[in-house]
């Protein structure tokens, strides 16, 4: 739970940040704006909700997100969060099978976790990119975020989740190799 704890924190943040004039910068997804991401983000929190507590499925596709909210992003991600976090707290740390709304739709807690926190804290990188903020994902935390998406991307990528692999820079930390590996170029930039 700590790495999706700072998943969490990590978006929570960066979206906290996100100056007035930003939420229709480009970002590192391709065709979406900033505030198109913090919907896909918060979208893809939800889903993990709904898997984990068989609770409704989401009636908007986070994968086609609007770029209009209803409500202050930072509020449309704190109830994204929180609900999570929720959810998250019935699991057992033990389970095997946790069920999860990606392929393989269920994993070992671990990877569940894992898989949760890499959307949240990837996510809050592209909008603290398109935003001018510096990465909240430090190097620590991006080796633990590869080791889920080792075990989940490539079984999404079809889906258009993530981009094709990109070959890491010569010079790349581990945070740049967790951005080459989900199709995100570590040196992108609005500008």
């Amino acid at each position: 739970m700590e790495i999706l704890s700072e998943a969490h924190e990590a978006l929570l943040t960066v979206v906290g940040k996100v100056p007035d004039g930003a939420w229709q910068n480009p970002t590192p997804c391709a065709q979406w704006t900033v505030t198109q991401v913090v919907q896909h983000a918060a979208g893809d929190q939800l889903a993990y909700v709904a898997q984990l507590t068989g609770g409704p499925k989401l009636d908007w596709d986070p994968f086609a997100p609007s770029g209009t909210l209803d409500v202050p992003a930072a509020v449309f991600v704190q109830r994204a969060v929180d609900a999570s976090r929720a959810a998250w707290a019935t699991v057992d740390t033990g389970a095997e099978a946790v069920p999860i709304p990606l392929p393989p739709f269920q994993a070992p807690y671990w990877l569940a976790v894992g898989a949760c926190a890499l959307d949240a804290g990837v996510h809050a990188w592209d909008i603290a990119v398109a935003t001018g903020q510096l990465s909240p994902i430090s190097n620590e935390m991006a080796r633990s975020l590869l080791k889920a998406a080792e075990q989940i991307v490539e079984g999404v990528r079809a889906w258009g989740a993530y981009a094709e692999a990109l070959t890491p820079p010569a010079d790349s930390d581990d945070l740049a190799i967790l951005l080459s590996y989900l199709g995100r170029d570590p040196k992108w930039t609005a500008a």
